[in-house]
């Protein structure tokens, strides 16, 4: 099965120094966590894009969220290539 293209829908920045990125498919429905250090993102970008093994996805429980999920995934996939720095 080929991999899935997310779209970056939200970043978040904890107290620990750590930075939440979640990457959603296009439609909302899927999603994909990861966890990055500050000090990692430093020597890192951060793209619009990745690609993903669709079992490895979690599903969006949450109307409300696959809905705005859907929506910035469409957004970032309009006005972005996949590898930008974001």
């Amino acid at each position: 099965m080929d991999d899935a293209k997310l779209w970056l829908v939200e970043r978040t920045y904890t107290d620990k120094g750590l930075v939440s990125l979640v990457y959603a498919t296009t439609d909302g429905e899927r999603y994909i966590q990861k966890q990055r250090s500050m000090n990692m993102l430093n020597h890192v970008d951060v793209t619009a894009a990745v690609d993903a093994d669709p079992e490895s996805l979690d599903a969006v429980d949450d109307e409300e969220t696959r809905e705005r999920y859907a929506s910035e995934a469409t957004r970032m996939a309009e006005q972005h290539d996949p590898d930008d720095a974001v």
